[in-house]
């Protein structure tokens, strides 16, 4: 339990289990069980989950890692100002979002989705490391790049996987713009009419 405890400390990270399992069998010259590392991640939980602690064992971004409680993240704020804090755009959200549910997506289907150009928000969500480019589509005229979310964007938002967000039906009915050709997107703030998602994930006018 120390050692998992020492590696999950000592990473800038979200450290997956069979990470664990892998370093920890490399100092103890011996191949570990993942329900071995299982246990001791529940220990450690247990351990921080009482009130002596700042700290919790949170399963984020594809692993395991230690972060403050809620209840201190004020007490924290005030040491780091705003230097952890990432500060999102509407426009940025929108097409994070769009990427999230539609990966991997190109820039021309993402603007066909929201009616504008969206250079701009997709640079801004490269820099902050919430998405990536995972390649091209091969079947596309000019073979364009394809953009995915990030582990990065898991341990932003606090869940594990993907499948740990709302589904498309779970959140109908929610504005969206009209769509239209990705050549023919206007820049960032044009005006548009609004559009509802049904159910079914279609677009609607309102």
């Amino acid at each position: 339990m120390p050692h998992v405890e020492a590696l999950i400390f000592a990473s800038e990270r979200p450290l997956p289990q069979m990470e664990m399992a892998e370093l920890l069998g490399n100092v103890l010259d011996e191949p570990l069980e993942t329900e071995r590392i299982s246990v001791c991640l529940e220990a450690v939980k247990e351990k921080y989950d009482t009130d002596y602690y700042p700290f919790e064992l949170r399963e984020t971004g594809g692993g395991y890692q230690f972060l403050t409680k809620k209840t201190y993240h004020q007490t924290v704020l005030q040491l780091n100002g705003d230097k952890y804090v990432k500060k999102l755009s509407a426009s940025a959200m929108e097409t994070l979002a769009i990427i999230t549910y539609k990966q991997p997506i190109t820039k021309s289907d993402i603007e066909y989705i929201r009616g504008v150009s969206s250079d701009y928000s997709i640079q801004k969500l490269l820099e902050k490391e919430l998405i990536v480019i995972t390649g091209r589509n091969e079947d596309a005229v000019g073979k364009p790049l394809l953009y995915a979310t990030t582990k990065n964007f898991m341990d932003y938002l606090g869940v594990n996987s993907t499948d740990q967000l709302p589904k498309l039906k779970e959140i109908a009915n929610t504005d969206v713009v009209e769509p239209t050709n990705g050549g023919d997107a206007q820049p960032e703030g044009g005006s548009n009419k609004r559009m509802l998602v049904d159910e079914q994930g279609s677009l609607k006018e309102e």
